[in-house]
C-alpha cells in the first residue's frame, strides 16, 4: 500500500488513536519516515509529536554508529529513549517497559503525540499488547547448572519452556549469544518468590486526567523489497566501517567495558570485537558481519509477521 493512502493527508484519524508506531527490518528507513511522520502531524494537526525509540541497544551510550541511531536525522523532532543507559550495563524488557510509560506519559503531559519506532519486535509487542512484566532476580546456581548444555540444547529448552506456558515464541534475537539465552530461560523458570511486578499502567490522556484502556495504536509497517534491503544493509556497513565504527568499538573496550559485554551486544559489537582482539580477519568480520545482519533483518520480519498473528494488525506501507 502507497503510504499516501495509508496516510490519508488530512490526517483525520489520529483522532482515533493514542499512538503511531513504526515498525521494519532494518536498514527499511524506519527512522526516516518516523520523522517525516512527525513533522507531518505538526504541519497538518499543530501537534508536537515525539519519537519514543524501540530499539533495544539505542539506549546504550557511547554506542551510536553501530546502532545506527542517526542523530542527525531527527533535525529538531525531539526523541526519547536513546542514550540513557551506560554502555557495559544490562538493559532489558522490563526497564524498557517501565521506561516507555515515564516518556509516553510525559509527551501526552506536554500535548504532543507519541510515535513509536524501532525494529525490537519484542519491546513493540510489550507495549502494543500492554504485557505485565516481572522482574527477575538472577539465579547463579542455575547459571552455572545452564552454562554446561550446548546452544542448540539450551534453545530447546526455552523454545519448550515458552510452548509449555502458551506464551508467544521469544524474541530470536537472544539466540545470538549463549549469556542472551541462559538470561531468558532463568526469567521463563522464576517463580513468584523472584519476582517484581511492573506497575499498572494508567494512561493519562489529553484532557489530564487517567485511564485505565491499553494504548490505541495504529501500526505502519515499512518492508522494501528483499534485494533492495540487503543493498542497502551492505552499503550501510560499508558506510559505517569507513565512517568510524571500528573505533568506536576500540573506545568502548578503552573505557573498560569488557569484551564479553561488548560481544553480549550481537551483530556489530560482537564482529568487531573479536577483530580487535585478534579472532578474526577483517575480511572474514565484514563478510560475517553482512551476513548475520542479512539473517537478523529475516528474523525481525518473521517476527513482525508473528504479531500479526498474534492480533496486531499492521498496514504494511511503501513509502
Amino acid at each position: 500500500m502507497n503510504i499516501r493512502s495509508v496516510m490519508n493527508f488530512n490526517l483525520d484519524w489520529i483522532k482515533e488513536i493514542d499512538m503511531l508506531c513504526i515498525v521494519g527490518p532494518t536498514a527499511s528507513g524506519k527512522t526516516h519516515f518516523a520523522v517525516w511522520c512527525a513533522n507531518e502531524i505538526e504541519k497538518l494537526k499543530g501537534i508536537k509529536a515525539h519519537i519514543i525509540s524501540a530499539d533495544s541497544r539505542q539506549v546504550y551510550k557511547d554506542m551510536t554508529i553501530g546502532t545506527g541511531k542517526d542523530l542527525g536525522e531527527y533535525k529538531g523532532v525531539p526523541y526519547h529513549l536513546i542514550d540513557i543507559v551506560s554502555a557495559g550495563e544490562k538493559y532489558n524488557l522490563f526497564q524498557y517497559k517501565k521506561d516507555f510509560q515515564d516518556a509516553y506519559c510525559q509527551i501526552i503531559k506536554e500535548g504532543g503525540f507519541p510515535i513509536l519506532c524501532g525494529g525490537s519486535g519484542l519491546y513493540i509487542e510489550a507495549v502494543c499488547k500492554d504485557y505485565n512484566l516481572k522482574a527477575v532476580l538472577p539465579d547463579a546456581s542455575l547459571r552455572a547448572e545452564l552454562e554446561k548444555k550446548s546452544m542448540e540444547d539450551l534453545i530447546q529448552m526455552l523454545t519448550e519452556l515458552k510452548a509449555r506456558k502458551g506464551a508467544a515464541p521469544h524474541n530470536v534475537t537472544d539466540f545470538d549469544t549463549k549469556k542472551r539465552v541462559i538470561r531468558a530461560i532463568e526469567i521463563e523458570m522464576a517463580d513468584d518468590g523472584n519476582m517484581a511486578e511492573t506497575e499498572d499502567f494508567k494512561e493519562i490522556n489529553r484532557g489530564g486526567g487517567l485511564k485505565e484502556e491499553k494504548i490505541r495504536v495504529k501500526v505502519l509497517g515499512l518492508n522494501p523489497d528483499r534485494e533492495i534491503r540487503n543493498q542497502r544493509i551492505d552499503k550501510r556497513l560499508e558506510e559505517r566501517l569507513q565512517g568510524g565504527m571500528v573505533e568506536e568499538v576500540k573506545a568502548l573496550l578503552d573505557k573498560g567495558i569488557s569484551p564479553e559485554d561488548l560481544i553480549y551486544y550481537g551483530l556489530e559489537y560482537k564482529f568487531i570485537t573479536k577483530y580487535i582482539l585478534g579472532e578474526y580477519s577483517y575480511e572474514y568480520m565484514k563478510e560475517h558481519l553482512a551476513i548475520a545482519i542479512h539473517q537478523f533483518a529475516k528474523r525481525q520480519m518473521t517476527w513482525l509477521r508473528g504479531m500479526e498473528r498474534r492480533g496486531i494488525p499492521i498496514e504494511w506501507v511503501t513509502p
